[in-house]
């Protein structure tokens, strides 16, 4: 009998030519789609209200001006002190004229000096940014 040849088994392999095209698309989506964090500012504990209210606009419309117990101010990522205080008022004005709906949100530490706060007032009132807003934690009645 004629011996009968057998087919050679069949090996199947994933194709690693586009491997690259993908990892790569799938990298720069990961990368628009993803939101870091934003910086969370000075470690500040803010005063306690008996009554507060939530703003009514969108984060993009709102600069948050951080001021803690040692003096530090920080705005957009960048420190100040009470000596660069004076430094607020193009940045301020700047962004309120790019966008006039801008609040500007104290979050100043309770223990922190009212010279600082007065001072950053008058920054924001020489940069006509005369909507804001200052940050505290609702106190309990109970």
């Amino acid at each position: 009998m004629p011996q009968l040849k057998r087919p050679a088994p069949y090996i199947t392999t994933i194709p690693s030519a586009s491997l690259p095209d993908i990892i790569f698309t799938l990298l720069i989506f990961f990368m628009v789609v993803t939101s870091f964090k934003q910086f969370d500012g000075l470690p500040v504990i803010v005063p306690e209200a008996k009554t507060t209210a939530k703003i009514e606009v969108g984060k993009r419309d709102i600069a948050y001006v951080w001021i803690d117990k040692r003096g530090q101010i920080v705005l957009d990522d960048q420190l100040y002190n009470e000596e660069t205080v004076a430094d607020l008022v193009p940045i301020l004005y700047e962004r309120r004229t790019a966008n006039p709906k801008t609040v500007i949100s104290l979050k100043a530490d309770r223990d922190c000096r009212m010279k600082i706060v007065t001072d950053v007032q008058q920054q924001c009132r020489k940069a006509y940014a005369l909507r804001i807003n200052y940050t505290t934690r609702f106190k309990d009645q109970g």
